[in-house]
């Protein structure tokens, strides 16, 4: 080699071409994990958009709407299906750093955690088209009103995840108290409801499923912001008190 030539970059065991190959696995790492990020958001996004509709749907009478959001659920089924082969692909073919192998694994548990939301969404559709072919009831004030906070609640703990934000998943969590708390005056109203009127006990006990699939959504979203501190500061917070 001529003195005045340049070499390739060397590694200090005069390995040539070193640097530039673990330049290109970084590269290809942070690639893979933009698209982990860009895909999870995608299917929180229509489990976001199955809540409203199956709401919508049940609030409206609209069965049409109602069906739609069932089917959609295939799709949301394929999603995951989707993150779950990259999440494995990833940990199979890099070698990931700590935050980055957090992030990886909180994906690969928030994943099924928005699936059970939207088979819960597509449950509350179901219900709807049952409601539809029964006396419609005087309000569903109480059971928008959970949903509102479990809708919030979800794209809340997906802001989070996104920007790692660790007091706001906290924050979340507390909120939790009013699903659970409307939950219980849903419950005793449609139990008084199938008491005073036995002709209205098909509609309200089809109302309490509803109420319950709100119940745990709240729950699920709870989970995924568990799972939101756990990838800021990894710490388990499950089971552990919320101050």
């Amino acid at each position: 080699m001529s003195e005045n030539v340049v070499p390739d970059t060397i590694s200090s065991t005069g390995t040539k071409g070193v640097l530039p190959v673990r330049a290109a696995v970084v590269d290809s790492m942070d690639s893979q994990l933009d698209l982990l990020r860009d895909k999870i958001l995608l299917l929180g996004g229509k489990t976001e958009s199955a809540v409203a509709g199956a709401m919508l749907a049940l609030v409206g009478r609209n069965s049409e709407l109602a069906r739609a959001v069932a089917d959609e659920d295939q799709v949301i089924d394929q999603m995951e299906l989707e993150i779950d082969r990259l999440s494995i692909d990833i940990l199979g073919s890099q070698r990931p750093t700590e935050h980055d192998l957090r992030l990886v694994v909180s994906v690969a548990k928030i994943t099924p955690i928005l699936e059970r939301i939207a088979d819960h969404a597509s449950s509350i559709a179901e219900a709807a088209i049952v409601l539809n072919n029964e006396p419609q009831f005087d309000s569903y004030i109480d059971l928008s009103y959970m949903a509102r906070i479990a809708s919030d609640m979800l794209r809340a703990a997906l802001d989070a995840f996104t920007s790692e934000d660790a007091e706001t998943s906290r924050a979340v969590i507390l909120r939790d108290q009013q699903i659970d708390e409307c939950y219980h005056r849903v419950f005793d109203g449609l139990i008084k409801r199938m008491i005073d009127d036995p002709a209205a006990t098909n509609g309200s006990a089809h109302l309490l499923f509803v109420a319950k699939h709100l119940e745990r959504i709240g729950d699920y979203v709870k989970d995924i912001c568990e799972l939101n501190v756990y990838l800021r500061e990894a710490v388990f917070i499950k089971h552990s008190p919320i101050e």
